[in-house]
């Protein structure tokens, strides 16, 4: 990590790029399969995605504070990124049936989980010496599966601490983010995978974090 940048009051806009340009490098050298800054006005938030998470209900719904229905809502995400500028979004490219929930392939899915994560933590944490004190990660997945999958519960909804702190994030599509469309409108191949997908008719599977920087 590079040696912590004192806080400025105005950053240029060649400068931000330049941090973006590193943060991308740094996504790649983590494990990421691909990585671009974007302007925030770029994230798709859309009300529809936390209905598809109780629309069927998915098995994280409700059980994790960083979940539906206690996750931020759509709106409040909307008024946040209005403040911002540019963004690093970052995709993990898996094999289709690690994201299909095969029982065979679960832990590669939550090490594929954990991967995003570090990279979002890892990410967020140098911006944020770099003197972006106001950046903020999101991740793939429902960190109580993630994180907390062989312990009793979310111990934050309990009104109690986290676990995990300082790594734990809420996911893009909690907040009410369409992946798919934020991916699709930079020209990035995604497919849709659900129950019913036969792996070997999807050629790649991916995952994606996003981190907001200024």
């Amino acid at each position: 990590m590079a040696p912590t940048q004192p806080i400025r009051l105005n950053h240029s806009e060649e400068d931000v790029d330049r941090d973006l340009a590193r943060y991308a490098s740094h996504a790649l050298a983590l494990g990421a399969t691909r990585a671009e800054a974007i302007a925030a006005d770029r994230i798709v938030v859309d009300d529809r995605v936390s209905l598809k998470c109780n629309t069927p209900p998915c098995a994280g719904y409700g059980g994790c504070a960083h979940c539906p229905p206690h996750a931020m809502k759509p709106r409040e995400l909307r008024e946040h990124l209005a403040k911002y500028r540019k963004a690093l979004i970052f995709s993990l490219e898996v094999q289709p049936e690690v994201i299909t929930r095969n029982r065979a392939t679960a832990q590669e899915r939550t090490d594929a989980l954990l991967k995003v994560l570090e990279i979002v933590n890892k990410v967020e944490s140098q911006a944020f010496y770099d003197g972006h004190h106001l950046a903020f990660g999101l991740t793939a997945g429902s960190c109580r599966h993630t994180l907390c999958a062989k312990a009793e519960g979310c111990r934050l909804l309990n009104e109690k601490t986290c676990r995990f702190p300082l790594r734990s994030r809420t996911s893009l599509e909690a907040t009410g983010i369409d992946v798919y469309t934020t991916v699709a409108s930079l020209g990035w191949d995604i497919y849709p995978i659900g129950s019913d997908t036969r792996p070997e008719d999807i050629p790649k599977g991916n995952l994606v974090g996003l981190v907001v920087i200024r």
